[in-house]
């Protein structure tokens, strides 16, 4: 019987389990954001932090510290209180990041509210937020944000001051903070903690309304500062980013990144734009460019791709969703990214728990989501809760700074994200291999169990995105009445005139995929509907079908 115990002791010595811990020699910040800044403005003062293509507006450091501080006192004159909330409902444009910045010095909570929303969504978030200050864009596309505003203003007791972008309100404002001495923004600064709330991000849900991720100056500040380390960023970096302010993406990883290293942010257009983007990085010689898969494919397909000089670039980030490989490899190839990263994450980890390196092989690269960041822990568990070995499949659990302080005023429904350990359920299937690198595989609740077999999408994506005639693909479940689901596969073709058959798409998988992830069905699409942030929206393209 002892024995039989010391043996078994010695097989569970050799399993190596899930779970990686982002050791480092660099310490975590325990900065503000307004202290962070500051330091950045000191010793970048004549280095450009902001510029706007469309408009042709600049700003060096010391410009941009100085326009910060002067809408920070407009703010503390009209009354604005530590902890406040102060919503910001707009497009890409140097006021969002001034209003990031100048919320943090105050200690205000700066709402993103997501330039897509229409009524009902605004109203709820104004309420549930309580948000008093407002800062919106006067309109977009077919969004009317004034009147918007007006019909749900009387249902939101709280919101006492709206102040419209590139309405006078603006500079009104402004001009009631002239008299505000800078020695009171000092002393609210004073008082602040780096662990207090300064940002609440809705996240947007499968069923419910939106849940309202609330972060820290601790926990987006480090993550932008990390992300931008792994990047090699420093004063000489300027980032074009076409990915929305309102999201992680583009005000942690991207403006964040950036001021923690005294780099410039370079914002191309009010929204994506495939050739602004181009033209951007083009003109302002960017270093690096951000932007979610449909972004580079979008990128990459533009006519006269080709005529743009992109020699500047060096590196970038592809993230928001999982990367098909042969699309990176276009990006490292014909976008001259060789640098180019993997990021992954979710709002509620501000954003990034795992990265790829610069030195990377292109399999790592390519292959997956990259290492465990700085400071950060992670894991991959079964159902139960337990750790599975390494290159087991199970849901994988992230741990550390950078996980939120909670959703706003939602104590049940953080309860079911973040458990006793403080460890954050991300709801994603993943595989962490020998050497520590994660692979997404999926979503939880996107697996298709076809005839009790586990069928991962991103499995038969990746693979079905080198076929000759598809430019992208999402790959989804649809009910079957014999096996429960079947695999059904949405299609971009390459060339609308001469799009694949479920014919040809299934004899391509039938000889390199297991029978039961060959695609039953298919649907061909101009595009696919989407999220602002660039994410598919896999439940309209199952809803969608048959329709």
């Amino acid at each position: 019987m002892l024995g039989g115990t010391v043996q078994e002791m010695r097989r569970t010595a050799m399993v190596t389990y899930s779970y990686a811990h982002g050791v480092s020699d660099t310490a975590l910040l325990g900065d503000t954001i307004g202290a962070n800044l500051d330091r950045a403005v000191q010793a970048y003062g004549d280095r450009e932090a902001l510029v706007d293509v469309g408009s042709d507006r600049r700003w060096t450091y010391a410009q941009f510290g100085a326009d910060v501080e002067r809408l920070a006192c407009a703010l503390l004159a009209i009354g604005v209180a530590k902890g406040d909330r102060v919503g910001i409902w707009a497009v890409n444009c140097p006021e969002w990041v001034l209003v990031q910045y100048a919320t943090a010095r105050i200690g205000a909570v700066m709402v993103n509210i997501n330039p897509a929303y229409r009524v009902h969504e605004l109203e709820y978030v104004l309420r549930q937020a309580e948000v008093s200050v407002l800062f919106a864009s006067l309109a977009h596309k077919t969004s009317d944000y004034r009147t918007m505003v007006e019909q749900v203003r009387g249902n939101c007791p709280r919101l006492s001051r709206v102040v419209f972008i590139g309405d006078p309100g603006w500079s009104e404002l402004l001009a009631e903070g002239a008299d505000v001495p800078r020695s009171a923004l000092a002393a609210r600064e004073a008082g602040l903690s780096c662990d207090d709330a300064i940002n609440i991000q809705y996240t947007s849900g499968t069923t419910g309304f939106p849940k309202g991720a609330t972060l820290s100056h601790h926990n987006v500040l480090n993550n932008g500062y990390f992300v931008g380390e792994l990047l090699a960023y420093s004063e000489a970096d300027r980032i074009c980013v076409p990915v929305p302010f309102y999201h992680c993406f583009g005000m942690v990883m991207g403006n964040l990144a950036a001021t923690s290293h005294g780099a410039c942010v370079v914002v191309p257009a009010a929204s994506f734009d495939p050739e602004a983007t181009l033209r951007a990085v083009e003109r302002e010689r960017c270093t690096s460019l951000y932007g979610v898969p449909t972004m580079f494919i979008a990128e990459l397909n533009l006519p006269g791709f080709a005529a743009y000089d992109l020699s500047s670039l060096r590196t970038g980030i592809m993230a928001g969703s999982p990367c098909p490989a042969e699309v990176m490899k276009r990006v490292v190839a014909e976008m001259h990214m060789a640098e180019v990263s993997i990021c992954y994450g979710m709002t509620e980890t501000s954003p990034v728990s795992t990265q790829t390196r610069t030195d990377d092989d292109l399999e790592r690269r390519t292959g997956t989501v990259g290492r465990v960041m700085p400071h950060v822990e992670v894991k991959v568990v079964d159902p139960t809760g337990v750790t599975v070995p390494r290159g087991e499949a199970g849901e994988l659990c992230t741990r550390g700074y950078s996980v939120m302080l909670g959703y706003w005023n939602e104590p049940e429904r953080t309860a079911e994200t973040i458990d006793a350990g403080r460890w954050m359920h991300t709801g994603d299937l993943a595989v962490m291999r020998e050497d520590g690198y994660v692979e997404i595989v999926g979503r939880i609740k996107d697996m298709i169990i076809r005839g009790g077999e586990n069928v991962y999408p991103r499995e038969i994506e990746e693979f079905l995105h080198r076929h000759p005639k598809i430019a992208d693909v999402q790959v989804v479940g649809v009910p079957d009445e014999r096996y429960g689901e079947e695999v059904l596969a949405c299609v971009i073709p390459r060339d609308p005139a001469d799009p694949p058959t479920l014919d040809e798409v299934s004899a391509y998988c039938r000889d390199r995929l297991a029978h039961y992830k060959v695609p039953r069905h298919l649907r061909i699409l101009d595009a696919f509907p989407m999220t602002v942030s660039g994410k598919v929206r896999k439940v309209e393209l199952r809803e969608g079908y048959g329709a």
